[in-house]
């Protein structure tokens, strides 16, 4: 099947969580061609009292190559190459809903970019955003 295909069963729960998203606790929401939306609540605190910096790029890396995915045909799969995130502001204990979403900038043969942002679902205060490159691999598994 398709990316996008395997990416819409998960979000409709026809096709399994990924075990990270049991692991950190997060729902994909959403899932169209070149992008895709994660929810979650945040409780992965540090030793000062803040959500971990962690968490958002990992939401990050996970909503921008998720978006990726949905653009793979049929054997195609992707790598991440290279994340870079920025926190913008720190998530606080009680921030409530966070919505991580990942867009596809650019879908070469071999390469393709994506930029992802997260967001207090509340107000829409931006906290984090990002950039992806991924590697796409072939069919036969050569990237």
């Amino acid at each position: 099947m398709t990316g996008l295909e395997y990416m819409t069963q998960i979000v409709e729960g026809t096709a399994p969580k990924a075990p990270i998203q049991e692991l950190v606790g997060f729902e994909i929401v959403a899932a169209e061609e070149g992008r895709t939306v994660f929810s979650a609540v945040p409780q992965h605190l540090n030793p000062i009292g803040t959500v971990h910096g962690g968490f958002a790029g990992l939401l990050l890396d996970s909503c921008m190559g998720a978006a990726v995915h949905t653009t793979c045909g049929e054997g195609e799969a992707y790598s991440t190459l290279e994340t870079k995130f920025n926190l913008v502001r720190a998530i606080m204990p009680d921030a409530g809903e966070v919505v991580a979403e990942g867009r596809v900038v650019h879908r070469g043969r071999r390469v393709a970019t994506a930029e992802g942002t997260v967001k207090r679902a509340g107000d829409g205060k931006l906290l984090a955003h990002g950039t992806s490159t991924c590697l796409i691999l072939a069919a036969d598994g050569a990237g």
